[in-house]
């Protein structure tokens, strides 16, 4: 079983990621899937993406969840029935969840590409982030903003939240292997701790909502075991 990476975080905050190297009916063993999902499944023309679908599952079977656990919203957010926060990513031959007990999580796995440089401007104000350094660098950087932005936009899932208007990421260092972003929308800021890490040529990033009440309540910056 090539379970990848494992992350744990206080306050009850796993990542697990899976690397997919097993054939279609390999990962279809022992797997049960709803209708919806089913449907989904079959619909897809992509045997990488169907592949990557179903590890998912045994991503969330090591949680000790079943397909039949997990339901989506009319925007196509996944959530868990016994209320806890779930959050999915797919990108090539990697896939992710970020599972919390309490607190809003969002996750994103990308590929490091070159032609993000091209198309940051749309997501991003490029500049933000050092648009003189190496351009290597600055791949690096924009796929952990793209990374982070998205894992923000998963957490949010609002109607015409714009990532280029409404979602802002504080600049890092790539060895801090965090940061932080923020929502404002319709009159309101919502604030976040995003973690990344780069593996293989990928960045996965994720985030968690902080408390506005106390935001450095949920900070677990020196509480991380990872394997």
């Amino acid at each position: 079983m090539p379970l990848y990476k494992t992350i744990t975080k206080d306050p009850g905050v796993r990542i697990r990621i899976w690397k997919i190297t097993e054939t279609e009916d390999k990962l279809a063993k022992g797997i049960s899937l709803t209708p919806h999902c089913q449907e989904r499944y079959e619909g897809m023309r992509s045997e990488l993406h169907r592949r990557g679908f179903l590890s998912i599952r045994h991503l969330m079977a090591l949680e000790g969840y079943t397909d039949q656990d997990l339901y989506y919203d009319e925007l196509g957010k996944p959530h868990l029935r016994d209320g806890c926060f779930i959050s999915i990513t797919h990108s090539f031959q990697f896939t992710a969840i970020a599972v919390s007990d309490k607190i809003p999580v969002g996750i994103d796995i990308e590929k490091q590409r070159e032609k993000i440089l091209k198309i940051a401007h749309k997501f991003t104000p490029i500049s933000a982030y050092g648009s003189d350094i190496d351009p290597v660098l600055l791949m690096r950087k924009l796929t952990v903003v793209w990374g982070g932005k998205e894992s923000l936009y998963k957490i949010n899932s609002t109607l015409g939240l714009s990532f280029l208007k409404h979602i802002d990421i504080k600049d890092f260092g790539m060895e801090e292997g965090m940061t932080k972003g923020c929502i404002h929308l319709n009159g309101e800021s919502s604030s976040f701790e995003i973690r990344f890490l780069e593996f293989e040529g990928f960045t996965c990033a994720f985030a968690l909502q902080l408390n506005p009440a106390d935001p450095e309540s949920y900070l677990i910056l020196n509480k991380n075991k990872a394997q």
